[in-house]
């Protein structure tokens, strides 16, 4: 198990570009799957998941080709029918949990799929009905096989368009349900579909290898299904976390920062809400700018009751930027309630926020009260160890801003997520080591 020394309290300066998106990114490596064709991505984040992802598909006998940092060719014209029906397969998707997106194309390119219960963060429960339930109303056949300890989905004599109502909005859900039905017999309908960027992108794609999609970037997505797919060219678009990130990066650390190439029409709330805490940044071109500042006081609602920050589905505000913004607050003027309405166990890392000296009142598993310092106390160094990716990320934005050193453990939760964050942070002026 790895780990990161962190020298607090350096101002940063510079500019930085934020990587791939990773949740995009493992939609569309997954949509690779639906056809024997060449599909070429570009801007592919080479971070910890997004490679075990890529290493699944190989085995299953996809050819991989790495032209340049980021950019790949994948052909998946010789999967191996044996190895994606056989348990070594199901171990190795029940530990990554990106590999839920690869059931949607494996059962409507080949018949059938197995789903195992994913893996990936501890941060409570996670839901894969919405997947599931879609794809029985696309005709599949479902049985859950005890000796795998994984759902078997048969398609039968294929899958069949129908109309479906989600039951949640979810992304994967969406996306996988998607992925499935543009080699259906017949024309699905989608309501309640989620509608972020990562979702329009993935159709995008799909449109782009002969897929029939309407209603993109709405709620109501209507597929009619095709013999076929082919290959396709396809840009993954920068991580609206990463730079989500780096705005926080920015305020608690007082630092003036230049985030570049951010692609701004697809951040949604993300400025606005950073906005709410007293951060103050510009629109240049395709640019973000934070200037540095000595303060950052908290918005209050129109009414003058504490501001709440909650996530909610696109164009909401995405909840894994919630700890982010959490950590900001503590250095902030005035005070904020995080409600984390999605998952159960992302707050509670906060304990280590406190032992830092961060006033902050856990209300219960979803809320929490957080009182700002206005930068008049200074955080304190600690040792922590990261539960999860943003959680991750959130305690490395606290060490950075605290007195003393800091030490975090099991960062390679934060690997799965920020790609070679340490050098790319030093670059701008912080100290951090990474210890084996």
């Amino acid at each position: 198990m790895s780990s990161f020394v962190i020298e607090g309290g350096r101002t940063l300066s510079g500019s930085i570009v934020p990587q791939g998106a990773k949740n995009e990114a493992l939609q569309v490596l997954s949509a690779v799957l639906l056809t024997s064709e060449a599909v070429t991505v570009s801007n592919v984040p080479e971070i910890l998941d997004i490679k075990n992802l890529i290493q699944l598909i190989k085995t299953m006998g996809v050819s991989v080709t790495r032209h340049a940092k980021g950019e790949y060719t994948f052909v998946a014209d010789h999967v191996d029918a044996r190895y994606i029906g056989s348990e070594e397969f199901v171990r190795s998707c029940a530990a990554l949990r990106g590999s839920v997106m690869v059931v949607g194309p494996l059962l409507a390119r080949f018949g059938r799929a197995f789903f195992p219960k994913p893996g990936g963060d501890k941060i409570g429960r996670r839901r894969v009905d919405t997947h599931i339930d879609g794809f029985i109303k696309l005709g599949a056949n479902c049985e859950y096989e005890h000796s795998v300890r994984a759902y078997r989905l048969d398609s039968g004599d294929g899958l069949k368009g129908c109309y479906m109502l989600l039951d949640e909005a979810s992304v994967t859900g969406t996306a996988n349900i998607v992925m499935a039905a543009t080699l259906a017999k017949g024309v699905t309908t989608i309501y309640n579909a989620a509608c972020e960027p990562y979702v329009q992108q993935l159709c995008r794609l799909l449109v782009a290898m002969g897929a029939q999609i309407e209603g993109i970037g709405s709620n109501l997505l209507r597929i009619t299904g095709v013999e076929r797919l082919h290959g396709a060219e396809h840009t993954i678009l920068p991580d609206m976390i990463e730079v989500g990130s780096f705005i926080g990066m920015a305020a608690i650390n007082r630092s003036e920062l230049t985030i570049k190439n951010v692609s701004w029409e697809n951040l949604g709330i993300i400025p606005e809400a950073f906005r709410r805490l007293g951060v103050k940044l510009e629109q240049r071109g395709d640019d973000i700018f934070v200037p540095a500042q000595e303060s950052y006081e908290i918005e209050s609602f129109i009414d003058g009751s504490i501001m709440t920050l909650a996530d909610a589905p696109w164009p909401g505000l995405t909840p894994d930027l919630l700890s982010v913004m959490l950590v900001v607050a503590t250095q902030c003027k005035g005070s904020v309630l995080i409600h984390q309405k999605m998952f159960e166990s992302r707050l509670f890392f906060v304990d280590k926020l406190i032992d830092m000296g961060a006033q902050i009142i856990l209300c219960d598993p979803h809320r929490a009260v957080v009182i700002g310092h206005d930068h008049k106390i200074d955080l304190r160094g600690g040792r922590m160890t990261s539960p999860d990716i943003r959680a991750g990320i959130a305690m490395l934005l606290a060490a950075m801003s605290a007195k003393g050193v800091s030490e975090i453990d099991n960062i390679e939760q934060i690997d799965r997520g920020y790609e070679d964050i340490e050098g790319r942070l030093n670059a701008l002026g912080a100290h951090i080591e990474r210890k084996s």
